[in-house]
């Protein structure tokens, strides 16, 4: 896993302006050396944005444009602008300010508040959890943890994108918001008003209000805000794709009518839109800033072509608008194994499966804190945390707990250890395991929202599934049998470890990158998730799996299981996602094997028969060759066959292209099959068409005998 981190110490040298620029590409120098003027940077995954942006304003210091203290460059978590400042310091411009948008408001006002307002500013509360938690006990509402971080969540999601509570039910029904925790949007309305009556009563403040006040004095007294622009002149913001309605006002308010300001982001990396952010304000900074330049940074430093191939295909597979708006990613690095596809029977196999994948890289010398293993949703470790502790390989849980950590998982196995005591219930051991985990909130269908309470469910019902499990497999088991197995799981996975593999789900592995990444779980209603009804959910879907596949730099596996559990009945298809990915033009991973003794199937991008790249489009996975190589087919061969095909298409009164077209022509030419079953393997001729033409076809393409006659093949 690679997260930047460079040594402290004094500032390096100042380097020369030019020095500067000598370490970038040509796109690169041109974001360092547009100085003056609004700047948009659309920068794809892997390509040096922020040794861009950096370089960028040290060579505007160096060069005597800009003076440190009066740049800041803004970024969206405190890692990244303390990141971004050591680089700057190595470069030798210490004095830049590199904060978060609410590190810099509120050091804003701490300093103005006083002189505004009088008085301190109210205390900054960290955590929003008891204040929701006592608005919901005076609207007499009953809620558990779970239901009060969903309802704390959207509190930050209306607050930024500045909704009141008589605002707040129309603009969550127009936005699919569902219903947090189980409440009803005017009930939702509600608890926003208690709850700030509640802060308001305890005289403090909280993260959303950071920026609603700053926004509020910077509104309100001109000279503060003049105060303000006089100090920062010229401004940076980072991953501006993840910027929200408050965050893009307090920008406009720092910057007033000036334009030095530079943007950089991707909007294919667009993942958080449940937190209120939105790639409009990235897509439309020309339109906001007509005069902008707009350049794109394409050069992919991380990843093999094979890992990009497989990138680009995949956007280009998605709508209208992310094609237009995506960045085509031009792979640098020496070409690298193929990305594999593997279908498995079940969970545990598709996790057992991980775990030989893992150490099989590790014997080929890829360090275990290289590899991570990604998900959609956090209960899907559960299988491969048994998996690695199981084989003794070492792990750790990046931005989330280790599955038997979870308080509803705690506390659900404190309910099953009573209920096994007092001998409860009756029937077989799922029966009894679900009558238990039903009092824990665990229901047979999941609930159709996301955020802490799907979660939630989502861990009990990994509860659920290994009661099952374990009733297959034994089927005398009791409840005892279950918490004794579930505690042994427990006990094992407490067990401290050193650095390893590094598992983790697909939003918190963005801005990481490691050698080799393991997608698990790559099937319908888990990527897109269940609750992802329309096409713009559905598409930011797309593209957490692709800021999956842009994590890896080398090796990149992925997998779906048929079932939930051994044994279970194979219900589950792939995601739609994959379609057309894997094994040629148009083809869908769609597997019906029956004999769950076989190898997992394997399936691997199309590359070309003759310099062996990824095939990114259709048309060259028709062909079986990427554009970048020749045609190779004979040319009188090529006008017997466009002669043939017209001939065809006259007597039948349809154009050409309905006979063959002109891609399937040219596979045909360039592979000439010769019998009828390799003419029918041929992408856009199938059965019926070689029924219809293949006769034909044969006796064009050579002898009788089954000699060429058009020159050499490939």
């Amino acid at each position: 896993m690679t997260e930047t981190v460079l040594p402290q110490g004094p500032p390096a040298p100042p380097m020369s302006a030019d020095g500067i620029l000598q370490a970038l590409d040509d796109e690169q120098r041109t974001v360092a050396t547009l100085q003056q003027g609004p700047v948009c940077v659309l920068a794809g995954a892997g390509t040096g944005k922020t040794r861009a942006i950096t370089h960028r304003i040290a060579y505007g210091v160096l060069s005597g444009i800009h003076q440190p203290q009066h740049v800041l460059a803004v970024t969206f978590t405190a890692r990244a602008a303390g990141q971004m400042r050591t680089r700057l310091r190595h470069l030798g411009v210490p004095g830049v300010q590199a904060r978060t948008f609410h590190a810099a408001a509120l050091r804003q006002l701490s300093y103005f508040w006083p002189r505004a307002i009088g008085g301190a500013l109210p205390p900054l509360i960290e955590h929003k959890a008891a204040l929701v938690a006592d608005a919901a006990l005076r609207l007499r509402l009953t809620v558990d943890r779970a239901a009060i971080r969903d309802l704390a969540a959207e509190i930050e999601w209306a607050k930024v994108t500045l909704l009141t509570p008589q605002t707040y039910p129309a603009e969550a029904r127009r936005s699919g918001r569902g219903d947090p925790a189980g409440l009803d949007s005017a009930t939702v309305a509600r608890l926003l008003e208690v709850y700030e009556e509640v802060k308001t009563e305890r005289n403090v403040i909280d993260f959303e209000d950071v920026l609603l006040l700053a926004v509020g004095i910077l509104g309100e007294y001109p000279q503060i805000a003049r105060t303000i622009r006089s100090q920062y002149r010229t401004f940076v913001v980072d991953e501006y794709q993840d910027v929200n309605t408050l965050q893009q006002q307090l920008l406009d308010l720092w910057i007033g009518d000036r334009q030095d300001i530079c943007v950089v982001g991707d909007p294919s990396q667009t993942i958080y839109s449940f937190t209120g952010a939105s790639p409009e304000h990235l897509l439309g900074f020309s339109q906001r800033y007509p005069r902008a330049q707009v350049v794109r940074l394409v050069r992919d430093y991380r990843s093999t072509p094979q890992v990009v191939g497989l990138a680009n295909t995949l956007l280009t597979r998605g709508g209208r608008s992310a094609i237009r708006h995506r960045v085509e990613l031009l792979a640098q690095r020496p070409s690298g194994p193929e990305p594999v596809l593997q279908v498995l029977d079940d969970d545990v196999a598709e996790a057992e499966e991980t775990v030989r994948r893992i150490r099989a890289l590790s014997r080929t010398g890829v360090s275990l804190r290289e590899i991570a293993v990604l998900y959609r949703t956090n209960a899907q470790s559960q299988p491969v945390e048994a998996a690695l502790t199981e084989a003794q390989i070492p792990y750790q849980i990046r931005g989330g707990e280790r599955f038997f950590s979870r308080k509803e998982v705690r506390d659900a196995i404190m309910l099953l250890r009573g209920a096994a005591r007092a001998g409860q219930g009756g029937g077989d051991l799922p029966t009894q395991a679900g009558d238990v985990l039903s009092t824990a909130g665990w229901t047979s269908r999941p609930p159709s929202a996301s955020g802490a309470v799907r979660e939630r469910w989502e861990s009990l019902h990994a509860l659920m599934s290994l009661a099952e499990d374990m009733a297959r497999t034994r089927p005398s088991a009791t409840l005892s049998d279950l918490v004794e197995e579930l505690q042994e799981r427990a006990d094992s996975q407490h067990a401290p470890t050193v650095e390893g593999v590094t598992l983790a789900s697909f939003h918190s592995a963005k801005g990481l990158e490691w050698d080799a990444v393991v997608l698990i779980g790559l099937s319908e209603g888990l990527l897109p998730i269940s609750f992802a009804q329309d096409v713009t959910a559905v598409e930011e879907e797309r593209r957490l799996l692709y800021v999956g596949f842009t994590r890896a730099r080398e090796h990149l596996y992925l997998s779906w299981a048929r079932a939930r559990a051994p044994g279970g009945h194979p219900i589950r298809n792939p995601s739609r996602f994959l379609d057309g990915l894997f094994g040629g033009a148009g083809t869908t991973v769609r597997d019906a094997r029956k004999d769950s003794a076989r190898e997992p199937l394997v399936y691997r991008v199309a590359t070309c028969r003759r310099c062996e790249r990824p095939l990114t489009t259709a048309a060259e996975r028709k062909v079986g060759r990427c554009s970048r190589c020749p045609a190779t087919y004979d040319q009188g061969l090529w006008d017997r066959l466009c002669h043939w095909r017209a001939g065809i298409a006259r007597s039948a009164s349809v154009p050409a292209y309905a006979v063959l077209t002109d891609a399937t022509l040219t596979a045909v030419a360039e592979i000439r099959p010769q019998d009828r079953s390799a003419l029918t393997g041929i992408p856009g001729v199938g059965r019926a068409k070689a029924d219809k033409y293949g006769s034909d076809l044969l006796e064009l393409l050579g002898e009788k005998n089954g000699l060429w006659t058009c020159g050499p093949s490939l």
